[in-house]
């Protein structure tokens, strides 16, 4: 295991913190380095403090990342936890699996997916990632390593779905895919001129596409007009599988200023983005509908370099229409347009974890410039709103929110402290618990 000091950013950038260590481990067996607080680390994903661990040690799991075992009947795959999307996406598509759950990005590894218990566009119909989790290695800082599956040690197993790497290093997993007959998605578009229309189309879509999701336009009235997307994996066999991923067709190659993505500026790109959509079907590779913004390399950098911050949030299914309201008229009352704004209905399944954040209600995402204590003020708006509706913030998009709030959102917290790897630690963790 070798280490090496240097600056670790986060996707949102920002904060900005520094590890003391970054440890990069060639090999599974490897022991785990003694001193300071561990962290694992695999492609930097998340937005916030989540993956940063500030005067720590961060395990680098970039070179764990080899496929181990393929079960090309049954769609098991075994592979190290460094493993990214992008990597199992080369190997199953051409076999005819595909990923049962995908988050917005490929660039996401195996471990991350797991520590975080992402979601994607079908959470109505397959949940959250930790359900199609079959087992998993958990190394300990005490030179333990367990197997973990829901038959064997199931309080780590559930601990460590949506643990945000908090109980140990995941060495390697095994995960069931599901089957496809082609690489392309049969697509809907649909424009919507508000709220109650976007939970009309939801109700209605969530019972015959596999995957659903909106984007909001907020900016030019703060009514959560936008563009309403459904899709299912195309049926026919069309000799598509054997196709290669297509990689980024643009990069970001420098920070732009941060005067760039301004409420003027967004709000004019998305009304032309909305007016442009029409009604209307068509066939869709799964690349740019799962992963647009992976066609943008370091696309991140567009909001400069103090960057960015996410707020994620979900709101129980009775509150969902009021809550999502509310919220749109905070960020409407600050003077934001957001330049992403995401908005999804999660389904009834419940995720295996303890901390997971998926749960039945409506989930939005709002990407917003940093701007200083404007925009932590606008933060903390929003998070007094969700725990005003019984909702909850997700920490793996988050950099802002309070320990109150976190109790308030993961009732089963106390469950999953007894779980904690005592080595094992993050800025996230050590902020919400009132350490940092």
């Amino acid at each position: 295991m070798s280490g090496v000091r240097e600056p670790f950013l986060s996707w949102g950038r920002y904060p900005r913190q520094a590890p003391a260590r970054v440890a990069a481990p060639w090999w599974r067996d490897e022991a785990l380095p003694a001193g300071s607080t561990l962290l694992a680390r695999g492609c930097g994903r998340s937005y916030g403090d989540s993956c940063l661990n500030a005067g720590g040690t961060l395990l680098h799991t970039a070179r764990l990342d080899r496929m181990i075992a393929f079960d090309r009947t049954s769609g098991v795959l075994r592979c190290e936890a460094g493993a990214t999307l992008e990597q199992v996406l080369e190997v199953a598509v051409p076999a005819g699996w595909f990923l049962p759950v995908t988050p917005g990005t490929r660039f996401v590894t195996i471990g991350g997916a797991i520590a975080n218990d992402v979601h994607g566009k079908n959470h109505h119909v397959a949940g959250s990632f930790g359900a199609h989790v079959r087992r998993f290695e958990l190394a300990r800082s005490d030179g333990s390593r367990t197997e973990c599956s829901p038959e064997a040690s199931p309080e780590r197993f559930a601990a460590t779905i949506g643990g945000l790497g908090l109980t140990g290093l995941v060495t390697w997993a095994e995960v069931a895919l599901r089957p496809i007959r082609s690489s392309y998605l049969a697509c809907e578009s649909i424009r919507f001129a508000d709220l109650g229309e976007f939970f009309a189309l939801s109700a209605e879509s969530n019972a015959r596409f596999e995957y659903t999701v909106a984007w909001l336009d907020i900016g030019a009235r703060g009514n959560g007009r936008g563009i309403f997307m459904r899709a299912n994996h195309v049926e026919e066999d069309d000799g598509s599988l054997a196709l290669a991923l297509p990689g980024p067709r643009l990069a970001v190659p420098f920070e732009f200023p941060s005067t760039l993505l301004n409420r003027a500026s967004v709000s004019a790109f998305n009304a032309v983005y909305y007016r442009a959509a029409r009604r209307g079907a068509s066939r869709t590779h799964f690349a740019p509908f799962f992963y647009p913004l992976d066609a943008i390399a370091h696309w991140n950098r567009l909001y400069g370099r103090r960057g960015f911050v996410q707020h994620q949030s979900v709101i129980p299914t009775a509150a969902a229409r009021a809550g999502v309201e509310e919220l749109l008229r905070e960020v409407a009352r600050a003077g934001e347009a957001p330049f992403l704004s995401v908005l999804k209905v999660f389904g009834e399944r419940r995720s295996p974890g303890l901390l997971s954040f998926p749960r039945p209600g409506a989930t939005l995402a709002l990407d917003l410039p940093m701007r200083g204590d404007r925009t932590l003020a606008l933060l903390d708006r929003l998070e007094a709103a969700v725990v005003a509706h019984g909702g909850a913030v997700y920490p793996a998009k988050d950099a802002r929110m309070s320990p109150h709030a976190f109790a308030a959102g993961f009732p089963r917290l106390a469950q999953f402290e007894g779980q904690l790897d005592p080595a094992f630690s993050s800025s996230f963790w050590r902020r919400v618990r009132g350490d940092g």
